[in-house]
């Protein structure tokens, strides 16, 4: 999530942000800025109406098909990522804690095989733990506040099947710096917490925008090796 939109915008993100940290909810901002967007997505940051070209570079460089696998899109906005990995023949579960998301996704694709579902992170259904062979997340961990860093993490983990594949998209930081977010970018050692859950690092791959070089964004695949 995050990309860069007009500085009216930003700033509605992050009074929106700052008031859902107040309220000891950080997830609940999201279902406002998707109501105050009233059907227009240039009012949401990361609605592209594509897929995100990171995620497509994957599939295409790794020749993935999906085979009836399943996979489950953590936050999934507006479902550009659920399509794609639908088409390419996963069983895909995709979700968003704003229920306006999912209705948006319902409306956009009708005809979907996608299973939309509203649900919390924090919450996941039981039925869900290790079950999926694929787990897609796209600047969700880096759009919730550093004091709920560690059990996002453990969230975002917990789908993951034994030998499936977790795939992150992220702004990263360096260890020490207090980002002053919404995005909060992940440190190396935030993400160490994904080892001590059973995941192992199989690939890496850092890009940079021209338009913001300061900005290390990376994409990151894991495997679960154990339970």
């Amino acid at each position: 999530m995050f990309e860069e939109k007009p500085q009216s915008l930003q700033q509605r993100v992050t009074d929106l942000a700052a008031e859902a940290l107040q309220s000891g909810q950080p997830a609940t901002w999201f279902e406002p800025l998707y109501q105050q967007a009233q059907g227009d997505t240039g009012q949401v940051p990361w609605a592209k109406l594509e897929p995100h070209p990171y995620l497509q570079e994957w599939l295409e460089v790794e020749a993935i098909q999906g085979k009836g696998q399943s996979v489950l899109v953590i936050g999934c906005g507006l479902g550009d990522d659920a399509e794609l990995l639908a088409k390419l023949g996963f069983k895909v579960t995709a979700f968003d804690v704003a229920p306006t998301a999912i209705a948006w996704c319902q409306q956009r694709f009708p005809n979907s095989s996608v299973d939309y579902q509203v649900a919390d992170l924090f919450k996941l259904p039981q039925s869900w733990q290790q079950r999926f062979d694929l787990v897609v997340e796209i600047r969700d961990i880096q759009a919730l506040p550093l004091s709920v860093r560690t059990d996002v993490i453990k969230a975002v983990a917990s789908p993951v099947a034994v030998a499936g594949t977790l795939f992150i998209v992220t702004r990263i930081r360096d260890h020490g710096t207090i980002p002053d977010g919404p995005p909060w970018p992940l440190s190396d050692q935030e993400l160490a917490q994904l080892h001590e859950l059973g995941l192992k690092e199989h690939d890496r791959v850092q890009f940079t925008v021209s338009e913001q070089p300061e900005v290390r964004q990376v994409r990151l695949v894991y495997q679960r090796i154990t339970a």
